[in-house]
């Protein structure tokens, strides 16, 4: 009797996932770093290349942008609007980088100084701006007002669930409603519009573009997940951010929500002292790591993640087997496999 094939852990199956997809979209990728390149410049200052420059150079995995190559591929497209259109996704989520760290004054971004700390606030805000309408012009120039109101609802809703972020900080009295909420909102839109674009350009069945748009809402949300997991999980280094930044500006993330639940009185207050009060003392940040472990949140944190790229990858049932199928596929075990 053959044997069923051993199940492989997400470390294992996400292996070179990244690398894969890459592989198949490498010619089209090719392109929308050139077009990055080019609207990039300005005809009446350097400032704005600089800055943009500084953080879309820094080695970011242009994910996003991937999503759309894969997802047009994966539909048998074969024009050339989602270069413009991957090229649009990767400056709104740059634009957004811009903004992120001017408002959480953040000092690292991708391993190096953020353009805040290097330019200053109102350079990075403008340019952040800039951005923004750049990935306009590109949306218009694809002629598809469909795919234009698809991407510009979720830069909309970027910037709510930055809002609601913002609203809700230092705040434990929302629980995992809220957490949710900002996480969709500031990250998932963006995953779920980079998919559904590229499977809206090709033509795709509403049935397909329905199956991209929850292929990407889901791994959007196990890739943040698995981020705030990252600052209290040790691996913050694959960031480019340092370990515990989350804690030190009191952020309500997942882990820090389970362990408020579960805590007895004690840890209660703890949380509520660090988090709500901000009132953060020596030897705080290795009270938090251990209530999580004995709490279990950093494990029920990860299993979380793991549910949601199982979700996505169920997603992607509706379309056939083949190579770019199993590369989106394994890039959801790629997400989780962070966390280990």
């Amino acid at each position: 009797m053959t044997q069923p094939a051993p199940m492989l852990s997400p470390e294992a199956a996400g292996a070179g996932a990244f690398e894969r997809l890459q592989a198949l979209t490498a010619p089209e990728m090719a392109r929308v770093n050139a077009e990055i390149a080019a609207r990039m410049r300005s005809e009446h200052t350097k400032l704005i290349p600089q800055v943009a420059a500084h953080l879309i150079g820094a080695g970011g995995k242009r994910l996003r942008p991937l999503l759309t190559l894969a997802a047009a591929k994966l539909c048998g497209y074969a024009g050339d609007n989602h270069v413009l259109l991957a090229t649009a996704v990767e400056f709104i989520h740059n634009a957004t980088l811009l903004h992120d760290d001017v408002v959480d004054e953040s000092a690292r971004r991708r391993g190096r100084p953020t353009a805040n700390t290097v330019f200053g606030p109102k350079p990075s805000v403008l340019v952040g701006d800039f951005l923004f309408a750049r990935s306009f012009q590109l949306m218009v120039e694809t002629g598809s007002v469909a795919v234009l109101g698809v991407l510009s609802n979720a830069a909309a809703v970027i910037v709510e669930g930055e809002v609601l972020q913002l609203a809700a900080a230092n705040s434990l009295a929302g629980g995992e409603d809220v957490y949710f909420q900002v996480i969709r909102g500031k990250t998932a839109a963006l995953f779920e519009a980079a998919a559904q674009a590229g499977g809206m350009v090709a033509g795709a069945s509403a049935a397909q573009v329905a199956a991209l748009a929850a292929y990407g809402d889901a791994l959007g949300v196990a890739f943040q997940i698995v981020d705030d997991l990252l600052d209290y999980g040790g691996a913050s280094a694959a960031l480019g951010k340092d370990a515990g930044d989350d804690f030190r500006e009191g952020k309500a993330t997942l882990p820090v929500l389970l362990a408020f639940a579960r805590g007895d009185a004690a840890a209660q207050a703890f949380w509520r002292r660090v988090i709500e009060k901000r009132d953060q003392r020596d030897g705080d940040l290795e009270t938090a790591l251990r209530l999580m472990r004995e709490t279990g949140a950093l494990a029920a944190t990860r299993a979380r993640a793991e549910t949601h790229a199982a979700r996505a990858r169920a997603a992607l049932e509706i379309f056939p087997d083949c190579p770019l199928k199993a590369a989106l596929s394994d890039i959801a075990a790629f997400v989780v496999a962070r966390a280990y």
